[in-house]
């Protein structure tokens, strides 16, 4: 969007989406000062809608009129119309996943293949949208951060859980310092208070989100642990404080969000962490697979 255009009046989740594609698009273009401050609005839109401009910009190392600047870059005509996009974004409602129930059977009844066909185009895009420039670059930090890790606790509840089983179960096998936190019987304080500086957190949480989540992020934070989160949207209340952030999209017209992508990154973070990490991970697959055959955990086929 050009500096000359009509200030933008919508606002509200799509409108975010829309911003955040805007300042994507343009990063390439922007000075030294604007980027600085592009990166921290792509990165804490929760905290641009509740900070003040001079907090915000401090966060970003820049001054508040180059916030202000980067606003009227997207046209708008000021700043608090800016951040009013953000706060509108942040204070949607909920998904309601009885609604998504109905659109199923809505939708089956159209034709006998419609249902079919729409969860393989949704599987495809979501797909499609983790595999790109900015997420590459993020799955090598990542990576790093996790290789650097003394522990690495594993959290995802409700329909995240299998998301972070996958992560715990597969990652342990080259890495043992990996942990999975279950929080059963209000165990989660307990499981989570080893953990401290020099430790990671790998947190996985889709719309609706998860109190018990939260109280994870919270305490792990307090504690000093490095976050990556792997949430659905940089809205997530996940986000804020998060060391690396994933937004994965898991638009599907199933009455649950997709974790295909989810899963997906997982397998791509720990296939990263293989590649670069020291000859001990290769090792320790390899003594894994050994030990299983050992013990007949395995059938040979045919």
């Amino acid at each position: 969007m050009l500096e000359s255009d009509p200030a933008p009046l919508d606002t509200g989740p799509n409108r975010l989406d829309a911003v955040n594609r805007e300042l994507a698009e343009a990063y390439p273009e922007l000075s030294p000062q604007l980027k600085l401050a592009a990166g921290y609005v792509l990165e804490h839109p929760v905290e641009i809608a509740f900070q003040s401009i001079r907090k915000s910009a401090a966060a970003a190392e820049v001054t508040a009129s180059t916030l202000v600047r980067l606003a009227k870059r997207l046209g708008f005509d000021s700043y608090e119309q800016f951040r009013e996009v953000f706060q509108s974004a942040v204070q949607a409602g909920p998904v309601e996943l009885s609604g998504r129930a109905s659109q199923l059977r809505t939708l089956a009844s159209q034709t006998d293949d419609q249902v079919f066909l729409d969860v393989g185009d949704a599987a495809f895009d979501n797909i499609g949208r983790l595999f790109t420039a900015d997420n590459q670059a993020r799955v090598r930090d990542a990576a790093r951060l996790l290789l650097q890790a003394g522990r690495i606790a594993v959290v995802g509840f409700r329909d995240t859980f299998a998301c972070a089983y996958h992560f715990a179960y597969v990652g342990r096998i080259a890495m043992p310092n990996i942990q999975l936190i279950r929080g059963q019987e209000g165990g989660l304080l307990t499981e989570l208070a080893p953990y401290g500086e020099g430790d990671v957190v790998v947190v996985f949480g889709f719309e609706p989100y998860c109190a018990e989540t939260m109280r994870a992020l919270e305490i792990t934070r307090a504690a000093g642990v490095s976050a990556i989160v792997i949430t659905d949207t940089l809205r997530s209340p996940l986000v804020p404080g998060a060391t690396i952030t994933f937004p994965v999209a898991n638009a599907t017209p199933h009455f649950f969000p997709s974790i295909l992508s989810a899963i997906t990154l997982v397998e791509t973070l720990l296939a990263e962490c293989v590649a670069f990490g020291p000859d001990d991970l290769v090792d320790n697959v390899a003594s894994f697979e050994s030990r299983m055959r050992a013990m007949g955990a395995y059938v040979e086929s045919g």
